[in-house]
C-alpha cells in the first residue's frame, strides 16, 4: 500500500498514513480536528542501462565542446582546414 503524507492546516503537524489508492483522502486531523491537505513528494528517478547518456551527450553535444575547451589550442589547430594558395600563385610558379 502507498504511503501518503498529510499536513494539518490548523496545527501544521505533518504525518503519514498507509492507504489504498482507492481510499478517499483524509479531511480531518485526528489530533486537533483541523482540516488536512495531502502533500506531494518528489519522485526519485533512476536511469538504468547503457546508452542513454551516449546518445544524448555524444561528441557533437555539450561534452564534445567541453572536451575541446579542455584540450586547449592543439585541438583548435587540428580542427581548422588546411590553407590553400590561390590559383594565380600556382599558375605564376609554373611558368
Amino acid at each position: 500500500m502507498p504511503t501518503y503524507g498529510y499536513e494539518c492546516e490548523k496545527c501544521r503537524e505533518q504525518f503519514e498514513v498507509f492507504q489504498r489508492i482507492t481510499d478517499a483522502a483524509l479531511e480531518v486531523h485526528e489530533g486537533c480536528g483541523g482540516r488536512v491537505r495531502r502533500l506531494l513528494y518528489p519522485v526519485g528517478i533512476v536511469f538504468k542501462g547503457a546508452g542513454f547518456h551516449v546518445n544524448d551527450y555524444g561528441p557533437n553535444g555539450r561534452n564534445g565542446a567541453a572536451k575541446k575547451a579542455e584540450t586547449g589550442a592543439k585541438s583548435d589547430v587540428a580542427d581548422k582546414p588546411a590553407e590553400t594558395k590561390p590559383a594565380e600563385t600556382k599558375a605564376a610558379a609554373a611558368t
